[in-house]
């Protein structure tokens, strides 16, 4: 029984071991990786130092170009959009990231129906920040929320599993598509969305997400950071309250609510956008300075 006992012992140690070991080389592939994530991933929790600093989803990354906002503003600028991210939980992680070494004087965050809306799987974004547990509270936060905190302790090798090929690859093809200041292009459609749809909020509110958009707006307060809501235009209609649930937390907390889709901004300019959600390059420049000018505004 002690020969069995010891034996298992050596067997579980070497298990451990090599676990280490192959997360220790997977993170220096990770850092290394110009895939389509990690390399802005990478870039935030180590590089970051601008004054202003965007947070979102692909519609932040493809939809505000830094360099009109930065001479406007006459400040720094990084989109930190991050294609995929999805929703608040993501954000709220990219967010931690940057505040581990860098406090930004402005951040600005694009929101959409999925920051508080219900989803099948809201944490499905979340994973390819796994590499970065135990690197601030915050961030470990929503990986217990996720309910997959305890699984990455367990095997520190399992934390890169939803992007190692991607990592891999990313040594020897250059997949990143943004600008140095984290902007990303879209080239002009070859067709012209076809028709104007009105969006139908009938999903049920999502409290967790709502929970963590307002641990965002306190984290900034805390860091006495001003922070600004913005949704960028859309190809479609909405109602009123279609974003009654984002508006309500920013007045609660006198956060500036920049609502362009529900203004319907851009609606007679189909020719702007790429497809309903995603307007390309000359549309986002156009935007970027109406944006920049609202956001001079608010600052002044």
């Amino acid at each position: 029984m002690k020969k069995l006992i010891v034996s298992i012992a050596v067997i579980c140690a070497i298990v451990i071991g090599l676990d280490r070991l192959l997360a220790h080389v997977m993170w220096q592939v990770n850092q290394q990786s110009h895939d389509i994530w990690s390399y802005k991933i990478k870039y935030l929790y180590n590089d970051a130092n601008q004054d202003i600093i965007l947070f979102g989803t692909s519609r932040c990354n493809n939809h505000y170009v830094s360099s009109i906002i930065a001479d406007s503003m006459n400040m720094s600028v990084y989109n930190g959009g991050i294609s995929s991210s999805r929703n608040i939980f993501a954000h709220y992680i990219a967010l931690n990231l940057v505040l581990i070494h860098h406090t930004p004087k402005i951040v600005c965050l694009e929101l959409s129906s999925n920051d508080f809306n219900k989803e099948s799987d809201a944490f499905s974004s979340t994973n390819v920040f796994a590499p970065y547990i135990n690197k601030a509270p915050e961030i470990d936060s929503v990986f217990h929320a996720a309910g997959s905190y305890w699984p990455f302790m367990l095997s520190h090798l399992y934390r890169f599993n939803n992007k190692a090929c991607e990592n891999m690859a990313g040594l020897v093809l250059d997949w990143e598509k943004d600008d140095a200041s984290g902007y990303q292009p879209i080239g002009k459609p070859e067709f012209l969305p076809d028709r104007l749809e009105h969006e139908l909020n009938d999903k049920e509110t999502d409290n967790l997400k709502l929970d963590y958009l307002q641990r965002f707006i306190d984290k900034c307060n805390s860091r006495n950071i001003k922070l600004v809501f913005m949704i960028s235009p859309r190809y479609t209609m909405v109602s009123s309250t279609y974003y009654n649930d984002l508006k309500l937390i920013a007045n609660r907390n006198r956060v500036p609510l920049l609502d362009y889709h529900t203004a319907g901004l851009y609606l007679n300019s189909p020719e702007l956008f790429k497809d309903p959600n995603h307007l390309w390059d000359e549309g986002a420049r156009l935007y970027s300075s109406f944006f920049a000018t609202d956001l001079m505004k608010i600052m002044n």
